[in-house]
């Protein structure tokens, strides 16, 4: 991973990032980091948080926000306010139907973990999911073993379920979509941007933390991970071109410092 400061800020036009342990810092969002979000769309950049948290946050976040939008549930959905309608919108990847249809899919899966991982818990957002399964295997409860997070994976795969390990959840859904394959029907439905083109590519940054972002820094070549990715550097099959010396929202803010001086030059 390169440092920082080696990262090509000009040509950015669009700022993807994830929220848990990448905006927050010990779960919270702290004013400097919010204070950055703002930062880089007034300074015209595009922000876009992309997370696994539930729709019933990305609805919030896509009202009360400085954002552009935001991709929730690993890439079930996208929601962004329609400042002309005065609306919120949103883009859901399956509809109704097939959505409670894997609710009920999933129930069982839900208690055979609880069953089977003691320590874990039911993710205390999951009330307002619409698509995943969110187990909680540090945030809310004492931290488990690696070796019991992986057995909550084994057993959402074992029922044909994508799994994720973010921070603080492991994640899991019935269908092949994720984060990545959000962002690029998001850019471009929204924009007419095709991320398949490598110089539309190297426009956006993507900033996150841990094994649930390796699509997104597999994809993007100014892929950026907050210092605290190193937690996690081991699983990280796909690592990100750059790191922040900061971890957490202190290294988020540490990007944003870097990329707005060169906004007047931007593309």
């Amino acid at each position: 991973m390169k440092a920082l400061h080696l990262l090509p800020a000009a040509q950015v036009t669009t700022v993807f990032t994830d929220i848990d342990d990448t905006l927050t810092t010990d779960g919270r969002l702290d004013a400097q980091t919010y204070g950055a979000l703002h930062a880089l769309q007034h300074a015209g950049l595009r922000v876009i948080p992309v997370t696994g948290r539930p729709a019933g946050w990305c609805d919030l976040i896509a009202r009360m926000w400085p954002v552009d939008g935001v991709i929730g549930e690993n890439g079930a959905l996208y929601m962004w306010h329609d400042d002309d309608a005065g609306l919120l919108r949103t883009r859901h990847i399956l509809d109704s139907e097939q959505r409670a249809a894997n609710a009920e899919r999933m129930h069982a899966v839900r208690e055979r973990i609880l069953r089977e991982v003691p320590g874990c818990a039911l993710a205390s957002d999951q009330f307002c999911r619409q698509y995943d399964l969110a187990i909680d295997f540090c945030e809310d409860v004492p931290p488990l073993p690696a070796a019991e997070v992986d057995r909550i994976v084994a057993i959402m795969e074992q029922a044909g379920m994508t799994a994720k390990i973010s921070s603080i959840h492991v994640n899991g859904w019935f269908g092949d979509y994720d984060k990545l394959t959000m962002a690029k029907l998001m850019m471009q439905e929204r924009y007419g941007i095709d991320l398949s083109l490598a110089q539309e590519r190297e426009r956006c940054v993507f900033a996150g933390d841990s094994p649930n972002d390796m699509p997104m820094f597999a994809f993007f070549p100014l892929s950026v991970g907050v210092a605290n990715v190193l937690d996690f550097i081991d699983p990280l099959s796909n690592a990100p071109q750059f790191i922040t010396h900061h971890p957490y929202g202190a290294g988020f803010a540490e990007l944003t410092q870097h990329l707005l001086p060169h906004r007047d030059h931007a593309a």
